[in-house]
Protein backbone atom coordinates (compact mmCIF):
# COMPACT_ATOMS: atom_id res chain seq x y z
CA UNK A 1 0.00 0.00 0.00
CA UNK A 2 1.31 3.54 -0.74
CA UNK A 3 -0.25 7.41 -0.14
CA UNK A 4 1.13 7.77 -3.63
CA UNK A 5 -0.39 6.36 -6.35
CA UNK A 6 2.70 6.07 -8.96
CA UNK A 7 4.99 4.47 -6.37
CA UNK A 8 2.29 1.91 -6.49
CA UNK A 9 3.50 0.62 -9.94
CA UNK A 10 6.92 -0.16 -9.11
CA UNK A 11 5.70 -2.82 -6.05
CA UNK A 12 6.16 -5.79 -7.16
CA UNK A 13 2.97 -7.22 -5.08
CA UNK A 14 -0.28 -9.44 -6.08
CA UNK A 15 -2.53 -6.52 -4.35
CA UNK A 16 -1.77 -2.64 -4.37
CA UNK A 17 -3.89 -0.15 -2.47
CA UNK A 18 -3.85 3.51 -2.06
CA UNK A 19 -4.43 5.15 1.42
CA UNK A 20 -4.19 9.09 2.26
CA UNK A 21 -1.02 10.19 3.86
CA UNK A 22 -0.63 8.75 7.54
CA UNK A 23 -1.09 12.81 8.67
CA UNK A 24 -4.88 12.92 7.47
CA UNK A 25 -7.89 13.05 9.40
CA UNK A 26 -9.64 10.19 7.10
CA UNK A 27 -6.41 8.15 7.45
CA UNK A 28 -7.36 5.70 10.72
CA UNK A 29 -10.89 4.92 8.97
CA UNK A 30 -9.53 4.25 5.67
CA UNK A 31 -6.51 1.97 7.07
CA UNK A 32 -8.85 0.09 9.75
CA UNK A 33 -11.30 -0.51 6.32
CA UNK A 34 -8.41 -1.83 4.36
CA UNK A 35 -7.25 -4.21 7.22
CA UNK A 36 -11.05 -5.35 7.67
CA UNK A 37 -11.03 -6.42 3.91
CA UNK A 38 -7.62 -7.63 3.64
CA UNK A 39 -7.13 -9.58 6.76
CA UNK A 40 -3.62 -9.55 7.19
CA UNK A 41 -1.51 -11.19 9.78
CA UNK A 42 0.82 -9.05 10.49
CA UNK A 43 1.58 -5.34 9.64
CA UNK A 44 4.61 -3.70 9.38
CA UNK A 45 5.41 -0.02 8.37
CA UNK A 46 8.44 1.77 6.82
CA UNK A 47 7.77 5.67 7.46
CA UNK A 48 8.00 7.73 10.37
CA UNK A 49 4.41 9.26 10.04
CA UNK A 50 3.14 5.56 9.68
CA UNK A 51 4.66 4.67 12.60
CA UNK A 52 3.57 6.70 14.71
CA UNK A 53 -0.68 6.88 12.58
CA UNK A 54 -0.12 2.55 13.47
CA UNK A 55 1.04 3.15 17.27
CA UNK A 56 -2.14 5.26 18.11
CA UNK A 57 -4.57 2.60 16.47
CA UNK A 58 -2.43 -0.25 18.01
CA UNK A 59 -6.00 -1.88 20.02
CA UNK A 60 -8.05 -1.10 16.58
CA UNK A 61 -5.86 -2.87 14.61
CA UNK A 62 -5.42 -5.79 17.00
CA UNK A 63 -8.60 -6.48 17.44
CA UNK A 64 -8.77 -7.09 13.83
CA UNK A 65 -6.77 -9.99 14.83
CA UNK A 66 -3.89 -8.22 13.24
CA UNK A 67 -0.21 -8.82 14.88
CA UNK A 68 1.84 -5.93 15.63
CA UNK A 69 5.46 -5.80 16.60
CA UNK A 70 5.47 -1.92 17.70
CA UNK A 71 7.55 -0.42 20.77
CA UNK A 72 5.50 0.91 23.46
CA UNK A 73 3.06 3.88 22.45
CA UNK A 74 4.94 6.70 24.73
CA UNK A 75 8.58 5.07 23.16
CA UNK A 76 6.83 5.26 19.57
CA UNK A 77 5.91 9.64 20.71
CA UNK A 78 9.44 10.17 22.05
CA UNK A 79 11.24 8.62 19.31
CA UNK A 80 9.17 10.39 16.78
CA UNK A 81 9.58 13.79 18.28
CA UNK A 82 13.48 14.33 17.89
CA UNK A 83 13.33 16.82 20.73
CA UNK A 84 11.45 14.97 23.07
CA UNK A 85 14.24 12.17 22.58
CA UNK A 86 17.16 14.95 23.36
CA UNK A 87 15.10 16.29 26.55
CA UNK A 88 15.30 12.38 27.56
CA UNK A 89 18.86 12.09 26.67
CA UNK A 90 19.81 15.49 28.10
CA UNK A 91 18.63 14.63 31.61
CA UNK A 92 20.00 10.91 31.50
CA UNK A 93 23.67 12.61 31.16
CA UNK A 94 23.98 11.33 27.56
CA UNK A 95 26.34 13.37 25.37
CA UNK A 96 23.90 15.29 23.03
CA UNK A 97 24.36 18.41 21.02
CA UNK A 98 22.64 21.48 22.59
CA UNK A 99 19.36 22.11 20.83
CA UNK A 100 16.84 24.55 21.63
CA UNK A 101 13.01 24.90 20.31
CA UNK A 102 12.63 27.64 17.50
CA UNK A 103 9.09 29.08 18.53
CA UNK A 104 10.52 33.03 16.92
CA UNK A 105 13.09 34.56 15.60
CA UNK A 106 14.18 35.49 19.39
CA UNK A 107 15.12 31.68 19.94
CA UNK A 108 17.30 31.44 16.78
CA UNK A 109 18.82 34.65 17.99
CA UNK A 110 19.93 32.76 21.04
CA UNK A 111 20.83 29.93 19.68
CA UNK A 112 23.66 31.74 17.32
CA UNK A 113 24.45 33.71 20.72
CA UNK A 114 24.90 30.20 22.36
CA UNK A 115 26.05 27.48 19.65
CA UNK A 116 27.26 29.87 17.01
CA UNK A 117 29.21 30.48 14.86
CA UNK A 118 27.23 28.09 13.37
CA UNK A 119 24.18 26.26 14.35
CA UNK A 120 22.52 23.37 12.78
CA UNK A 121 18.81 23.52 11.75
CA UNK A 122 16.31 21.07 11.76
CA UNK A 123 12.81 19.72 11.47
CA UNK A 124 11.39 17.92 15.12
CA UNK A 125 9.67 15.40 13.05
CA UNK A 126 10.32 13.54 9.71
CA UNK A 127 13.08 11.94 7.85
CA UNK A 128 15.68 12.60 4.95
CA UNK A 129 17.01 15.56 6.38
CA UNK A 130 13.61 17.58 6.65
CA UNK A 131 14.36 21.45 6.68
CA UNK A 132 18.36 20.76 7.91
CA UNK A 133 20.04 23.77 7.49
CA UNK A 134 23.80 24.08 8.42
CA UNK A 135 24.28 27.76 8.40
CA UNK A 136 26.51 30.60 10.20
CA UNK A 137 23.93 33.48 8.74
CA UNK A 138 21.03 34.22 11.22
CA UNK A 139 19.30 36.29 8.05
CA UNK A 140 19.34 33.33 5.91
CA UNK A 141 17.93 30.63 8.68
CA UNK A 142 15.29 33.09 9.36
CA UNK A 143 14.34 33.37 5.61
CA UNK A 144 14.58 29.03 5.64
CA UNK A 145 12.25 28.50 8.97
CA UNK A 146 9.93 31.16 7.43
CA UNK A 147 9.75 29.33 3.98
CA UNK A 148 8.55 25.94 5.60
CA UNK A 149 6.91 28.05 7.97
CA UNK A 150 8.56 26.03 10.27
CA UNK A 151 8.49 28.04 13.75
CA UNK A 152 7.57 25.78 16.57
CA UNK A 153 8.26 22.66 14.87
CA UNK A 154 12.02 22.63 14.18
CA UNK A 155 14.90 22.98 16.46
CA UNK A 156 18.63 24.44 15.89
CA UNK A 157 21.57 22.53 17.72
CA UNK A 158 25.29 23.09 18.41
CA UNK A 159 26.93 21.36 14.86
CA UNK A 160 28.55 18.57 14.47
CA UNK A 161 30.99 17.00 12.27
CA UNK A 162 29.80 15.34 8.80
CA UNK A 163 30.32 11.68 10.20
CA UNK A 164 27.90 9.23 11.23
CA UNK A 165 26.89 5.98 12.18
CA UNK A 166 23.78 3.76 12.92
CA UNK A 167 22.85 0.98 15.05
CA UNK A 168 20.21 -1.49 14.19
CA UNK A 169 18.59 -3.30 16.65
CA UNK A 170 15.45 -5.77 17.25
CA UNK A 171 14.37 -6.31 21.09
CA UNK A 172 11.82 -8.50 22.11
CA UNK A 173 10.72 -7.52 25.55
CA UNK A 174 13.48 -5.74 26.77
CA UNK A 175 15.79 -8.21 25.38
CA UNK A 176 18.57 -7.85 23.04
CA UNK A 177 18.13 -10.20 19.81
CA UNK A 178 20.49 -8.88 17.51
CA UNK A 179 22.38 -5.96 16.56
CA UNK A 180 24.25 -4.63 13.70
CA UNK A 181 26.55 -1.21 13.30
CA UNK A 182 26.58 0.57 10.03
CA UNK A 183 28.93 3.74 9.50
CA UNK A 184 27.91 6.03 6.57
CA UNK A 185 30.62 6.96 3.76
CA UNK A 186 28.58 9.29 1.74
CA UNK A 187 24.99 10.15 1.07
CA UNK A 188 23.32 9.99 -1.95
CA UNK A 189 22.69 13.24 -3.91
CA UNK A 190 23.90 15.26 -1.02
CA UNK A 191 25.94 17.54 -3.03
CA UNK A 192 22.26 18.91 -4.01
CA UNK A 193 21.22 19.86 -0.48
CA UNK A 194 22.24 22.77 1.39
CA UNK A 195 22.72 20.53 4.27
CA UNK A 196 24.25 17.53 2.20
CA UNK A 197 22.11 14.78 3.91
CA UNK A 198 19.32 13.66 1.95
CA UNK A 199 18.09 10.61 4.00
CA UNK A 200 19.37 8.37 1.03
CA UNK A 201 22.65 6.40 2.27
CA UNK A 202 24.97 6.06 -0.91
CA UNK A 203 27.88 3.77 0.42
CA UNK A 204 27.78 2.13 3.73
CA UNK A 205 30.39 -0.08 5.70
CA UNK A 206 30.20 -2.45 8.26
CA UNK A 207 31.71 -1.93 10.95
CA UNK A 208 32.09 -2.55 14.95
CA UNK A 209 32.92 -0.22 18.13
CA UNK A 210 32.48 -0.75 22.25
CA UNK A 211 31.63 2.56 22.37
CA UNK A 212 28.94 3.18 19.62
CA UNK A 213 27.59 -0.55 21.00
CA UNK A 214 27.41 1.44 24.94
CA UNK A 215 26.29 4.66 23.53
CA UNK A 216 23.61 3.03 21.39
CA UNK A 217 22.27 1.02 24.10
CA UNK A 218 21.73 3.70 26.91
CA UNK A 219 20.19 5.93 24.04
CA UNK A 220 17.34 3.25 23.71
CA UNK A 221 17.29 2.36 27.58
CA UNK A 222 17.39 5.77 28.56
CA UNK A 223 13.93 6.26 26.37
CA UNK A 224 12.27 2.64 27.23
CA UNK A 225 13.64 0.34 29.68
CA UNK A 226 12.01 -2.34 28.00
CA UNK A 227 12.77 -2.16 24.74
CA UNK A 228 10.70 -4.28 21.90
CA UNK A 229 10.66 -3.74 18.29
CA UNK A 230 13.10 -2.32 16.13
CA UNK A 231 15.36 0.46 17.01
CA UNK A 232 17.62 2.24 15.31
CA UNK A 233 20.31 4.36 17.10
CA UNK A 234 21.72 7.48 14.73
CA UNK A 235 24.71 9.48 16.05
CA UNK A 236 27.12 11.86 14.73
CA UNK A 237 30.50 12.50 15.77
CA UNK A 238 31.36 15.38 17.22
CA UNK A 239 34.74 16.93 17.41
CA UNK A 240 35.78 15.37 20.29
CA UNK A 241 35.24 11.85 18.45
CA UNK A 242 32.43 11.10 20.51
CA UNK A 243 29.37 9.88 19.06
CA UNK A 244 26.21 11.80 20.04
CA UNK A 245 22.92 10.13 19.11
CA UNK A 246 20.61 12.37 17.08
CA UNK A 247 17.61 10.32 16.67
CA UNK A 248 16.38 7.03 17.12
CA UNK A 249 14.69 5.49 13.81
CA UNK A 250 11.84 3.55 15.85
CA UNK A 251 9.32 0.90 14.47
CA UNK A 252 10.79 0.38 11.25
CA UNK A 253 14.44 -0.51 9.02
CA UNK A 254 16.39 1.94 7.18
CA UNK A 255 16.25 1.92 3.79
CA UNK A 256 19.60 -0.02 3.27
CA UNK A 257 18.80 -3.50 5.36
CA UNK A 258 19.16 -5.19 2.74
CA UNK A 259 23.06 -4.83 2.98
CA UNK A 260 22.68 -6.88 6.36
CA UNK A 261 20.43 -9.37 4.20
CA UNK A 262 23.11 -9.77 1.03
CA UNK A 263 25.96 -9.76 4.18
CA UNK A 264 24.37 -12.79 5.44
CA UNK A 265 22.04 -11.24 8.80
CA UNK A 266 18.31 -10.92 7.63
CA UNK A 267 17.14 -9.13 10.01
CA UNK A 268 13.78 -8.46 8.48
CA UNK A 269 13.39 -12.24 8.35
CA UNK A 270 14.43 -12.31 12.24
CA UNK A 271 12.23 -10.07 12.76
CA UNK A 272 9.12 -11.57 11.09
CA UNK A 273 9.64 -14.99 12.90
CA UNK A 274 9.58 -13.73 16.10
CA UNK A 275 6.28 -11.58 15.62
CA UNK A 276 4.34 -14.44 13.65
CA UNK A 277 5.75 -17.42 15.28
CA UNK A 278 8.10 -15.90 18.84
CA UNK A 279 10.83 -18.01 16.62
CA UNK A 280 14.20 -16.67 17.60
CA UNK A 281 17.43 -16.63 15.91
CA UNK A 282 20.54 -18.68 17.21
CA UNK A 283 23.44 -16.64 16.58
CA UNK A 284 27.48 -16.29 17.25
CA UNK A 285 27.15 -13.01 18.52
CA UNK A 286 24.19 -10.70 19.45
CA UNK A 287 26.12 -7.51 18.51
CA UNK A 288 27.87 -7.07 15.20
CA UNK A 289 27.58 -10.71 14.14
CA UNK A 290 28.67 -9.47 10.24
CA UNK A 291 32.38 -9.00 9.79
CA UNK A 292 33.80 -5.10 9.14
CA UNK A 293 34.51 -3.68 6.25
CA UNK A 294 31.73 -5.01 3.64
CA UNK A 295 30.88 -1.69 1.95
CA UNK A 296 27.48 -1.58 0.31
CA UNK A 297 27.01 0.95 -2.77
CA UNK A 298 23.68 2.24 -4.05
CA UNK A 299 22.71 4.14 -7.27
CA UNK A 300 19.49 5.45 -9.14
CA UNK A 301 18.21 2.53 -11.05
CA UNK A 302 21.28 0.37 -10.39
CA UNK A 303 21.45 -2.52 -8.69
CA UNK A 304 23.10 -2.16 -5.69
CA UNK A 305 26.71 -3.61 -5.14
CA UNK A 306 28.48 -5.03 -1.87
CA UNK A 307 32.24 -4.84 -1.80
CA UNK A 308 35.15 -4.11 0.43
CA UNK A 309 36.47 -1.94 2.08
CA UNK A 310 39.86 -2.85 0.31
CA UNK A 311 38.49 -3.40 -3.06
CA UNK A 312 37.31 0.65 -2.76
CA UNK A 313 40.62 1.57 -1.55
CA UNK A 314 42.46 -0.14 -4.50
CA UNK A 315 39.50 2.00 -6.87
CA UNK A 316 40.32 4.98 -5.19
CA UNK A 317 43.76 4.78 -6.20
CA UNK A 318 43.07 3.94 -9.90
CA UNK A 319 42.73 7.77 -10.87
CA UNK A 320 44.71 9.01 -13.73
Amino acid sequence: MSCIPSDLFLADTEEKYLVPYAVAPEYPQAILTLLQKTKPDFLHLQNDFEVQAISRLREQVEALGVKLFLPASDTVENCIDKYKSYNIWSQAGIKVPETIMLHTPEDLKLAFETFGPKVWVRAVTGGGGRWALPTDNFDFGKLWIDRFQGWGECTAAACLTSQSITWLSIWYEGELVVAQTRRRRSWNFGNRTLSGVTGITGVAETCSDTIVDQVAQDSILAIDPKPHGIFGVDMTYDQQGWPNPTEINIGRFFTTHYFFTKAGLNMPEIYSNIALEEKFPTLDRKINPLPNGLVWIRGMDVEPVMTTVEEMEKMEQCQL
